[in-house]
């Protein structure tokens, strides 16, 4: 059943990436990263940071899909999905450590806002806003789970770096291509980079908790 907001989604299972050729592509993101990449039986690679799974790598058209936790198993709109399991990353999770996921964004629109709160059992900080939060409840705690920025192009996941500039240099090394520079954004500093198949994700100098600065608000 949907999320509700006694039992709503509080943050990320995992990430998942679909590429054309996965291997490369988990390896780039081991160089980048840090990850210790495993082949799985069933043909996919995964990412890991520690204890953590960072990601999960495997053969399709390039893009990214945020695998929330909740009650039901289920997909949502391209680019989501809901599995059942603790919460790996997110606000009520430990700190994000260097490689990890450390936050996610919907690259949409206000009128997709009802969706996503009907959906995963969030409450919109401002709606209608060209900016806002999904925050999740934990009875009287509530806290910042995803954020929706006014445009198109779907989820994004951003992963925690010690230092933006040595990871945008890096990723060029390595084949990616920068899209936007480092930045300083009310999140954090930022960049967003695409990977060498296309797929685009973003960095996040050293965050302090799930979601950067807004961990704190």
């Amino acid at each position: 059943m949907p999320g509700t907001p006694d039992s709503p989604a509080r943050g990320v299972r995992r990430v998942e990436l679909s590429t054309p050729s996965p291997e490369p592509i988990a390896n780039f993101y081991a160089h980048l990263f840090g990850w210790v990449v495993i082949a799985e039986p069933d043909g996919t690679f995964t990412g890991w940071v520690g204890d953590r799974l960072a990601t999960r790598v495997g053969p399709g058209d390039p893009g990214w899909r945020v695998v929330f936790a909740g009650a039901e198993p289920r997909d949502l709109k391209p680019g989501a999905a809901v599995d059942q399991g603790r919460v790996l990353h997110g606000p009520w999770a430990p700190p994000p450590r260097p490689g990890e996921p450390c936050w996610v964004e919907l690259m949409g629109h206000p009128g997709d806002d009802d969706y996503w709160t009907g959906e995963l059992g969030w409450h919109v900080r401002d709606p209608g806003a060209d900016f806002t939060l999904y925050d999740a409840h934990a009875g009287d705690d509530h806290r910042p789970v995803a954020g929706r920025l006014t445009a198109d192009g779907g989820w994004t996941c951003y992963f925690a770096v010690p230092d933006v500039a040595r990871a945008v240099a890096d990723a060029t090394g390595f084949g990616g291509t920068v899209l936007i520079g480092p930045r300083d954004v009310p999140t954090g500093t930022v960049a967003a980079i695409a990977d060498p198949a296309g797929s685009v994700f973003a960095v996040l100098e050293d965050p302090p908790g799930w979601g950067g600065a807004w961990s704190a608000r």
